[in-house]
């Protein structure tokens, strides 16, 4: 998976991969890691929660939705192995964020410089639908992980339950933020002294991507103005 991570982000880590508070997803999780995918069917499939990936000094930090089934469920590693890993991590490469411009299993290779990706939800949900309830379980993650990632300047939200997890984060840690911004592309909302910036962005899911509602040049400029925003 890449150069080791310092030891309390580590450490992070294993307890995130151990997590079983959902018992819906984790029963999902383990179902689809044994029926798996026809395309698939040789892969040993990772099958527990996922912790974040990237560089634990970035200053850019991406917060996505969940797992997906027969993606990062599969292999172990956010936004790897599928169609919006690819979609992603090309606009990284292209950015100066990623050293290649693909995600495909986690031995891959690929590094990323100046960015670290995690999910608000850290198991694959049916239909990549997590309750409420699930993300709210799942903000603790978040919260630790995020603590050890000392450098974050700015807040790249893939998609609208990315946006909202970190605004519930901010609450958590009794910061209050009025009124409630409201997500958007390309939306960037300037927090206050000694926060990080928060931008939105679509999510590169297939339903975005095919349609044209997220396009590459899109995508691109996000990371683009996240990198202005980090300096």
């Amino acid at each position: 998976m890449g150069r080791p991570y310092p030891a309390a982000l580590a450490a992070v880590h294993s307890a995130i991969v151990s997590c079983d508070r959902c018992p819906r997803l984790r029963s999902y999780c383990r179902r689809v890691a044994q029926e798996k995918k026809r395309a698939h069917r040789e892969d040993t499939y990772w099958g527990r929660p996922v912790p974040g990936f990237g560089d634990p000094n970035a200053r850019v930090l991406l917060v996505g939705l969940a797992p997906a089934a027969h993606g990062a469920n599969r292999t172990g590693r956010p936004f790897t192995g599928d169609g919006s890993g690819d979609f992603l991590m090309s606009a990284l490469h292209r950015t100066g964020f990623a050293n290649i411009a693909t995600s495909q299993h986690a031995t891959d290779g690929l590094r990323l410089s100046d960015a670290y990706i995690l999910s608000a939800v850290r198991c694959a949900p049916p239909d990549n639908k997590p309750l409420p309830e699930e993300i709210s379980r799942c903000m603790e993650h978040m919260d630790v992980e995020v603590a050890l990632l000392p450098n974050v300047r700015v807040v790249v939200a893939l998609g609208k339950i990315g946006f909202d997890a970190w605004l519930a984060l901010l609450k958590r840690r009794g910061v209050k933020v009025t009124p409630k911004p409201q997500f958007g592309h390309g939306v960037v909302v300037r927090m206050g002294e000694g926060l990080p910036t928060l931008v939105g962005c679509y999510h590169p899911s297939r339903q975005n991507t095919n349609t044209g509602v997220l396009t590459a040049r899109m995508m691109e400029g996000v990371f683009r103005s996240a990198k202005r925003l980090s300096r």
